[in-house]
């Protein structure tokens, strides 16, 4: 594989405007992020921006970003188009798609994804974690992935994601890490397929792979990385990363 990690990135958060360049520390988040990427050592690592002043904090920071139109629908569609813009001659042939919101990220996360997309065949592979509060169970936040697991239980194949409670009966429960990796073939096919009835109905862009008959490869790993998505959230954020460089 010749891998290439985007972080897609955009201002106009409805929950946290302008979290990007939330300050965590000192440090603005999408450069923990990028930092945290960089420090996996698996490809290159390119920030696709929607505004330059994302741009400008990743470069500031030594870092490379592409900018990438603001309207685009989603963070898929902003990171092929970034894609296209820096390497027209596709001599990457595997994409992460690194979500920008994940200051915390353990560089291991990344390399993970990579080993599934590679050890399976598949045109897509992503992460999961078991669920540990059972309180998550019913939360709809909390993407809960059904996966048929290998003999070692530590990777499988997605058969659906939900916000529902899912599998029905006794048994671990997942939550999903919103973490990708693409096969160029398998992203550029995603990117000009329609919004699907089901993704559409869970409000979850990965289910239009699956109803189109791409496979998703899951790995499992041991914690969820805190996501910032709110206020609150960017206050866990600085208290767990306090006094860190």
């Amino acid at each position: 594989m010749n891998p290439v990690i985007l972080i897609p990135a955009r201002m106009a958060s409805t929950r946290l405007p302008g979290k990007p360049l939330a300050d965590i520390g000192g440090t603005p988040m999408i450069v923990r992020v990028w930092e945290q990427a960089v420090a996996a050592n698996a490809g290159p690592v390119i920030v696709a921006a929607a505004e330059a002043e994302i741009a400008r904090a990743i470069e500031e920071a030594g870092g490379r970003a592409v900018m990438t139109a603001p309207d685009l629908p989603s963070g898929s569609d902003r990171i092929w188009a970034a894609l296209q813009a820096i390497d027209s001659r596709g001599d990457y042939d595997t994409v992460v798609n690194l979500q920008g919101d994940l200051p915390a990220l353990d560089p291991q996360n990344v390399t993970a994804v990579l080993d599934a997309l590679a050890a399976t065949g598949a045109d897509m592979a992503t992460l999961a974690a078991e669920i540990e509060d059972a309180a998550d169970y019913e939360n709809p936040s909390v993407v809960k992935p059904v996966v048929e697991w290998d003999v070692s239980g530590t990777r499988g194949r997605a058969l659906y994601f939900s916000r529902a409670r899912v599998p029905y009966g006794d048994g671990p429960l997942y939550h999903h890490i919103g973490i990708y990796a693409y096969t160029r073939r398998a992203l550029a096919r995603f990117v000009s397929l329609p919004p699907s009835p089901l993704e559409k109905r869970e409000k979850l862009e990965q289910l239009r792979a699956l109803e189109a008959g791409m496979t998703i490869a899951v790995a499992r790993v041991a914690e969820v990385p805190l996501s910032v998505d709110t206020p609150e959230d960017l206050a866990k954020a600085r208290a767990l990363l306090k006094g860190e460089p």
